[in-house]
């Protein structure tokens, strides 16, 4: 099959990031972007899901406290203990 050229655009920073991945598994970016398309078209869908969901206040406040190890809880012996503790 005859093969043609597709230019796209993309910030630098993800582009270096995005070829030291593809060298560290062995392909090229060419070879890694082929395999996007023709899974795309194989599937007839993005081959990942897309989401505009963004957590909310209460979840990005427990994601930070839980990188900081803050307001870790357990672990626990029994349901029980579990379930007293989130009611409480």
């Amino acid at each position: 099959m005859a093969q043609t050229s597709v230019n796209i655009r993309m910030d630098e920073a993800t582009k270096v990031a995005f070829d030291r991945f593809c060298n560290e598994i062995g392909l090229s970016m060419s070879a890694a972007f082929n395999i996007f398309a023709k899974t795309v078209v194989r599937e007839q869908r993005i081959p990942f899901e897309l989401t505009t969901e963004i957590p909310n206040a209460v979840t990005l406040a427990a994601m930070d406290a839980a990188e900081k190890d803050e307001d870790i809880y357990g672990p626990f012996d029994s349901v029980k203990e579990l379930m007293e503790a989130l009611n409480a």
